[in-house]
């Protein structure tokens, strides 16, 4: 077979024996690769292409098994992207890696057994698909079980299974099926009987794979979607809804929702306002396509709306959600009404809404995230509220939580300090990412306790918490519960080091623990996965800055500026980094370059002021240390830059008057006064 995209002609074929493909590889040089594996079944097919070191590699060019036809998913996903060769995405890269990115969910007891040193796999398991022991655990028990006469059975618990599936809460069932229905970082190769979900994974929180009101967006999975609705919330459980071992709908159309929901009420024209299929009316013709009479009285289509992902695969939002058309007028997010009607604007939606329901618009945890994720002035309230609210679901309370990480007022540090003390361990996780102090003490009191918490992932990050403390601050009873915490967090990335993230956390710890040549490598290593991976190019220019090595740092920070030209940080970065080596004017042409990308940036006028104090240019340097103090009035760094810039350049009358200023603002400061008396003697 033959197919044909962007110019490129990939052709398939057999040769003594064997698969081959003929397309694009590394580089982006054809040649002819041979196939080992199908992967998936339906409603698409990926080949797998081994490669040395163990690696497999999911082909692009994928089977639609509904239309029965050939496509580039690449073309499919990244409409917007040219992938080329190194990047991350491109399909011989880490990102389309079978061993890593795809077999935990797809094989039974799988191993991934990846060498970080060899960057290579062994990569084993049990049954190439999904058999009972990847849900139900080890089966030898149950085999000896099941050889038993039923009187002896019936003493042994569980039927001799490891994992318990069933006479469960909903909540525990759902954690079963999160280790692969949910966007997650994994702590290593699963094991079954563990009590909590972070013992094996973290999930993603409702950040930017999400729409700010918690609607799928990237691949989340289900999970992240289905634990913010009220069917969670209201026990319901995946096997009331699917066959568990098909993943198949127990009921098609409506039927499914009339489980449990009135069909009198809810599939009346009096609740959706929508013809019923059969009766008189025309589908909507919309560019998309045809939408049939009766598919606006589906509980799904309105309720539940979808996506498409790896190109052919619709997928629900399982976040069950009420349309909310109004938070796409306030948040630009989706809403279903809009969905059909596309033809139509969100007003017309939002109209028809009122007009129906009658109802003023509900306050929505979507507003609260939607101010923190655009900075709005004064969100740390509402954020709170949301974090103390029981009744919100935990994976909200927790992206709350977290957005407070940057926060420094005394609510702040109150929630989070109460939230280290939660039953529930994501919210301790998020607890401990968002904690923050300068007292040693303090810090110990606080987060010691969770060195030894019954959840890994929480241990694991109190200990990436302590790397920062100076040894001599670790008090002698901590030491074994931080080190065996330590070596914890250390294994997962050692884990996940095939990913940029996982290498990039270990340049962390190490940098944090003061080895810094072993931080460089690992951060090295990221980049050297992923080529575009901002976390680690921003830390690794701090280090290479730190160790002398100017010309790399520099390199990096221009790097960055062209990957990412509107964002101000790099631009000021650079400018520091240029201005330590006494460039001053270009250092000063990127600071002022930072200011177009981020003008109430307070810190960039105050640098920007001292390097034309530097180049004894005082007019500029006023103008900006007063712009500074305009943005944070609090700050005694600026205003005594600006006070010792008038003292400095022998003005006086004006050092006199803004000093007596400060003095109202900052009564009790000593250096303050020192500055006063050298005044004095100037006069």
């Amino acid at each position: 077979a033959e197919y044909s995209n962007q110019g490129v002609t990939h052709k398939f074929f057999k040769c003594d024996g064997k698969f081959i493909v003929h397309t694009r590889g590394p580089k982006g040089v054809m040649g002819d690769f041979e196939v080992s594996h199908t992967f998936g079944y339906t409603p698409l097919q990926q080949y797998l292409v081994p490669f040395d070191k163990g690696k497999y590699q999911c082909l692009p060019i994928a089977w639609d098994t509904e239309n029965k036809e050939w496509f580039d998913l690449s073309a499919k996903i990244y409409l917007d992207e040219t992938i080329h060769p190194n990047d991350w995405l491109y399909w011989t890269n880490q990102a389309q890696n079978w061993n890593g990115m795809c077999a935990e969910c797809h094989s039974t007891k799988l191993r991934k057994n990846y060498d970080h040193l060899q960057d290579s796999f062994n990569t084993t398991w049990s049954e190439i698909n999904v058999s009972c022991e990847a849900c139900h655990g080890p089966g030898s028990d149950h085999l000896t079980w099941a050889s038993y006469p039923k009187t002896k059975q019936r003493e042994i618990e569980n039927a001799g299974l490891l994992t318990k599936t069933s006479d469960i809460s909903n909540r525990q069932y759902v954690d079963l099926c999160a280790r692969c229905h949910s966007r997650r970082s994994q702590l290593g190769d699963y094991q079954h009987g563990t009590s909590d979900l972070l013992d094996n994974i973290i999930p993603s929180l409702i950040f930017e794979d999400y729409f700010a009101d918690g609607q799928i967006l990237d691949e989340d999975y289900v999970y992240g979607s289905f634990v913010q609705s009220k069917m969670y919330h209201n026990d319901i459980k995946c096997n009331d809804c699917h066959e568990v071992h098909s993943g198949e709908r127990l009921f098609e159309g409506n039927k499914l929702c009339y489980q449990c929901h009135e069909s009198n009420y809810y599939g009346s024209a009096n609740h959706h306002f929508h013809k019923l299929e059969g009766e008189d009316g025309e589908g909507l013709m919309l560019s998309s396509g045809e939408v049939a009479v009766g598919e606006g009285a589906q509980c799904v289509n309105c309720h539940m709306p979808g996506r498409y992902y790896m190109g052919v695969d619709f997928r629900n939002d399982h976040s069950i959600r009420i349309p909310r058309p109004d938070l796409s007028e306030k948040l630009d997010v989706p809403n279903a009404c809009n969905q059909c009607h596309t033809d139509k604007s969100t007003e017309w939606s939002v109209q028809y809404f009122k007009e129906w329901y009658g109802k003023k618009d509900r306050p929505h945890y979507g507003e609260v995230l939607a101010s923190a994720r655009n900075n709005t002035f004064d969100t740390d309230s509402t954020l709170i509220a949301l974090v103390n609210d029981d009744l919100a679901p935990s994976i909200i309370r927790a992206t709350a939580l977290e957005s407070l990480r940057e926060s420094q007022s005394k609510e702040t540090e109150k929630v989070i300090a109460e939230m280290l003390q939660s039953t529930e361990a994501q919210l301790r996780l998020s607890a401990v990412k968002a904690y923050s102090t300068s007292h040693a003490q303090l810090f110990t009191d606080d987060l010691g306790p969770l060195l030894r918490d019954p959840v890994k992932a929480v241990r694991m990050e109190t200990a990436l918490k302590f790397s920062v403390l100076p040894k001599e601050f670790l008090p002698e009873k901590l030491k074994p519960d931080y080190e065996n915490a330590l070596n914890e967090y250390i294994d997962q990335n050692i884990y996940m080091a095939d990913f940029p993230s996982g290498s990039a956390n270990l340049g962390l710890i190490y940098s944090n623990l003061g080895d810094i040549d072993k931080a460089m490598r690992f951060y090295e290593k990221a980049i050297e996965t992923d080529s575009g991976f901002i976390p680690a190019m921003q830390n690794l220019a701090l280090l290479y800055n730190s160790k002398g090595q100017n010309q790399k740092a520099e390199s990096i920070y221009k790097q960055l500026i062209k990957q990412n030209p509107e964002l101000g940080d790099y631009y000021y970065l650079l400018g520091l980094l240029q201005a330590e080596e006494q460039r001053y004017d270009e250092a000063i042409a990127n600071l002022r370059a930072a200011l177009q990308r981020d003008i109430m940036n307070s810190r960039i006028h105050y640098n920007l002021g001292l390097l034309y104090k530097r180049i004894e240019d005082y007019s500029s340097a006023e103008i900006q240390l007063k712009k500074a103090i305009a943005s944070d009035k609090m700050n005694f760094d600026y205003a005594y830059a600006l006070a010792y810039l008038y003292v400095s350049t022998n003005q006086i009358k004006k050092a006199n008057k803004f000093i007596d200023e400060m003095a109202l603002i900052f009564p009790e400061n000593s250096t303050l006064a020192q500055l006063k008396d050298h005044v004095q003697t100037l006069n």
